[in-house]
Order: structure tokens, then C-alpha cells, then sequence
């Protein structure tokens, strides 16, 4: 940071000191010429019929003065000139800081300054103001199919519409990422819901982009009771999730929103920006076999490491995402990270496979086979290294759907398993229709198999079961050095659990699984 005397201050002064020498050179030269051409001789002669006669100190004080006036009035010129460049940047600078590049709508500094002040104006006697908080749908897709630029292009045009939609006193504003948020004045109920109804259905006419037609839609979160501008946008923000959650498009918040659980609903808009901010983290628990104890695999296990509340378990988060629709921007993230940690376990020469858990929402997804298709090549990894887990409840939704999500995934070379079984209401019969090849046993009958001699028999006759149906079986929840003795004299396949190894960051898994087979028992290799 410039200090007291540098920058724009020395370079005045710099300009000031040259030009007092050149005015001081020049008055000297005038004196040399006075003495030299004898000009107070010749000037007399006409200032005696004039001013009356002038000496040498006169005219050098005439001459000095002269030259002063000369320089003076060009430096005010360029310290005027000077003041209204600054005058200028200082205004664009404003302009910039409360204004998104992309679009050239206000950014969340912008709208935060309106809203303040709407929020003051209605407490000195104004309308209560309304908050409307926008998220496209869809849009996602654009990006990942069609690049950055048309996502770019298609948000501009977005932004274009959304004001034609407008009145002259409402502002609209984006936030970020494809979220935008409208400031209605005045919160009269009817006129809010023209707006909101004109917004939403302009939104759902197709866009042309570049010559390509692209279809979006969106949901709208309604707040306009509340005397905190931040409080108005939580309530928008929770409205807004509700409105994606039952798809109805827009929903306006009343207290009832709010009734059951504050906390979790006030982890929606935390949620949204920590997913898009990088704050999930991944670790993973590896998956040895138990015919000679090697590591072959690791399950990726998200976290999410809070502002606030620290590294939250999925069970604090995974179902919120589930119901607003979340899930599958999650499930992207997750998937992208997994296959690169993998890459960089294969550099490291251990070729593990990776698996990662879909939920129903995403299971039922049709672009989802395209979206792991073009992650494998970003990676450049086989699609065997990729395993995909679904529940049983997952596949039985939809199971049509499912089906043919299950298929086009297996014909990429994906691997699938049935994860938790025995938690749900499929039968091994209705799973073996499906294209998956591995079953994986719940930790609740796992866990039990040392204490529950029933326990142990469901797990000997399911892996008996699965086995006769040529599927693979993976016991979860292995916690005990005789448990996994026991599965091994069962024949189960592989197993996974604490008594291996805890999740663990990628950077630790290749450690942790050294570990693991000093553990089982595999010999250390030699150099």
C-alpha cells in the first residue's frame, strides 16, 4: 500500500519542482539577454512616451511573473483534468463493486444496499417490501453439455427477460451461479403474485441461444414480512427450496415453513452455497477381500465441513439434499472427486475401484448414465474402476425407470451393487433381474452375527442365495477381528468396516490400506 509521500502526490510535486526550474532557467536567460542586448536601454526608449522608465530588477521580476502565469494556469488545467479522471474512476469503481460483470444486473452488494434501504423506508412509513429469490432449474444441464459460454449466453438472456417482466420501481439483482433475486417495493399480495406468475412463465418460454433452443424453469421463494433485510432472504431462501421440493413453482413463506425444524430448514441456502463454494470433503473406507485380505476397492463417503457446525456426517445433510432436489448437483461433486482421487491411486500404482452411493432421485435421473459416461473420460479411467451402489427402495420407486438407468449404466462398463440389503422389502428374485453383480450385506445383520445366532443364518443363507445367482457378496459393518473370521469360513466375498479401517481423506487412504493388509495379512511386497 502506498505510504504517506509516494504515488500521485510525488509525482505532482516532482512536477512542480521541474517547472519552477525551468521558470527559474528562463529568468535567468532573461537576465543574461538583458545584460548582453542591452534590453532595459532599448525598452526605455518606449516606456518613457508610456509606463516611464524600467530597470533590470524590474524587468526580470516582469519576465519571472510572466513565465509563472504561463505554467501556472497549464498545471490548474492538469490538476483539473486530474481531479475528473478521479472523479470518473471513483464512480466506476462504485458502479463495479455493486454490479455483476456478467450481466450487468446488481450483485449481492447491490441488492443488500436496496434492501436496507427499502427495509429503512418502510420503517419510516413506505410499503413493506417483498423479496422474490429465483433458481433456475436445468440449468446445470446447459453447462455440462454445452460448455460455459452458452451457460454464460443463456444467462444473460435469463437476465434480460426477467426485467422485461418487471415494473419500472421493482429491482432485480443476481446473486450467483444461476440464482437471482427480484426487490418488490411494495408487497401488496395480489401484485406480488402477478409479478412472480409473469417471472415464472416467462421463464418456461424456450430461449434461443446462439441458434440453439434451450428449455429452463425455475422456482421462486416469496418473503415480505420481516424488518431484517438478511431474515427476508433466509425466508425467501427456505420458501424458494420448498417451491423446488413439491415442484410447484412458486411458494411464499409463512411461519409454517418453519414450524418443524428451524436448524434443518435453515441449513437449505448453507447447504446450496457449501456444495457450491468446494466445502463438501470426501474420504473413503476401504474394501478388502476376505479370501486373502487385499484391499481391491474404497467407498466414498461424503462430509460436509460446515462454517459453522464443523464436518457434518451425511445423515445431517444427505436427505435435506434429497428433498430439494440438491442431490444430484452432490452426487456430480462426488463423483468427480472419486474418479480423480482414483486417478491419482492408479498413478500411485494401486489400481482400486471406487464406489459411490445414488439415491432414488438420482437413480430415476435418465441424463445420468451420459453424465458418468463424460466424467469417465474427463478422467480418462475405464468404466470398471467406477462402482455404483443403489438401495433396495431406490430401485423399487421406479423400478421400470430404474431399470433402464441400471442398464445404460452397466453397458458403459460401470459396475453395480445393491447396497444395505435386507433393509427393504426386495426380494433377491426381483434384484436378480437387475444388472448389478454385487450385494452388499447391512451392517445391522453384520454387527449382530457374534450374539444373534438368527442373525448369523440370515447371513449364511443370503450369501448362499446371492452366490446361486452368480452375484458377489460385500459384508458392510465388519467391527470385530471374529467377525470377519467368521464371514471368511461363510465364503462372503469381501467385507468393509471399522476393524479395517475408518474413512479417511484420499491423501491417507494409500497408508490406511497398507495397514489394512498388515492387518488381514497380506505379505508386504519387496522392492
Amino acid at each position: 500500500m502506498p505510504g504517506p509521500g509516494t504515488g500521485t502526490p510525488v509525482a505532482l510535486r516532482s512536477t512542480v519542482a521541474r517547472e519552477a526550474a525551468v521558470v527559474a532557467l528562463l529568468t535567468v536567460l532573461v537576465a543574461v539577454a538583458s545584460g548582453t542586448a542591452d534590453l532595459p536601454g532599448r525598452i526605455a526608449e518606449w516606456s518613457r512616451s508610456t509606463v516611464g522608465p524600467l530597470d533590470d530588477a524590474v524587468l526580470l521580476l516582469a519576465a519571472s511573473h510572466l513565465f509563472m502565469v504561463v505554467f501556472g494556469a497549464r498545471r490548474a488545467r492538469d490538476l483539473k483534468a486530474q481531479h475528473a479522471r478521479r472523479e470518473l474512476a471513483e464512480q466506476e469503481l462504485r458502479v463495479r463493486v455493486r454490479t455483476d460483470p456478467l450481466t450487468g444486473l446488481l450483485n449481492r452488494a447491490g441488492i443488500a444496499e436496496e434492501l436496507d434501504a427499502a427495509v429503512d423506508r418502510a420503517a419510516a412509513g413506505d410499503p413493506q417490501p417483498a423479496v422474490v429469490l429465483l433458481d433456475l432449474d436445468r440449468f446445470k444441464e446447459v453447462n455440462d453439455t454445452l460448455g460455459h459460454a452458452v451457460g454464460d449466453a443463456l444467462l444473460c438472456a435469463v437476465a434480460r427477460r426477467l426485467a422485461g417482466e418487471l415494473r419500472s420501481d421493482d429491482v432485480l439483482a443476481r446473486l450467483g451461479g444461476d440464482e437471482f433475486v427480484v426487490l418488490l417495493r411494495q408487497a401488496d399480495p395480489a401484485a406480488v403474485r402477478q409479478v412472480t406468475d409473469r417471472l415464472l412463465a416467462a421463464l418456461r418460454r424456450p430461449f434461443d441461444v446462439g441458434g440453439v433452443v434451450l428449455e429452463v424453469d425455475g422456482s421462486l421463494g416469496v418473503a415480505s414480512s420481516g424488518t431484517d433485510p438478511a431474515e427476508l432472504l433466509r425466508a425467501a431462501d427456505v420458501a424458494m427450496y420448498a417451491a423446488k421440493a413439491d415442484r410447484s413453482g412458486v411458494v411464499v413463506h409463512t411461519p409454517a415453513l418453519d414450524r418443524h425444524d428451524p436448524a434443518r430448514l435453515g441449513l437449505f441456502g448453507d447447504l446450496r452455497r457449501g456444495i457450491r463454494d468446494g466445502d463438501l470433503r470426501v474420504h473413503y473406507q476401504p474394501k478388502a477381500t476376505l479370501t486373502d485380505g487385499r484391499v481391491v476397492g474404497a467407498e466414498a463417503l461424503v462430509r460436509w465441513a460446515h462454517p459453522q457446525r464443523g464436518l457434518l456426517p451425511p445423515s445431517e445433510f444427505i436427505g435435506l439434499a434429497e428433498a430439494t432436489g440438491l442431490v444430484r448437483t452432490l452426487t456430480d461433486v462426488v463423483l468427480a472427486r472419486a474418479l480423480a482421487d482414483c486417478r491419482d491411486w492408479r498413478a500411485a500404482g494401486r489400481e482400486l475401484t471406487v464406489a459411490v452411493n445414488l439415491s432414488a432421485r438420482v437413480l430415476l435421473d435418465p441424463t445420468l448414465p451420459c453424465r458418468v459416461a463424460a466424467l469417465l473420460a474427463e478422467h480418462d479411467l475405464p468404466a470398471a474402476c467406477l462402482e455404483l451402489e443403489v438401495t433396495e427402495s431406490a430401485a423399487m420407486q421406479d423400478p421400470a425407470q430404474a431399470l433402464d438407468v441400471l442398464r445404460r449404466l452397466r453397458g458403459l462398463g460401470v459396475t453395480l451393487s445393491v447396497d444395505d440389503y435386507g433393509t427393504g422389502h426386495a426380494s433377491l428374485s426381483y434384484l436378480s433381474r437387475l444388472p448389478v453383480s454385487t450385494l452388499k450385506i447391512d451392517r445391522s445383520f453384520i454387527s449382530t452375527m457374534e450374539v444373534d445366532g438368527t442373525g448369523q443364518v440370515i447371513v449364511r443363507s443370503t450369501i448362499e442365495l446371492a452366490h446361486a445367482l452368480g452375484l458377489r457378496v460385500v459384508a458392510e459393518g465388519v467391527e470385530t477381528r471374529c467377525t470377519w473370521q467368521r464371514l471368511r469360513t461363510l465364503g462372503c466375498d469381501e467385507a468393509q468396516g471399522f476393524w479395517l479401517a475408518r474413512p479417511v481423506p484420499a491423501e491417507d487412504l494409500l497408508a490406511r490400506v497398507a495397514a489394512v493388509e498388515t492387518r488381514t495379512g497380506v505379505p508386504a511386497l519387496t522392492g
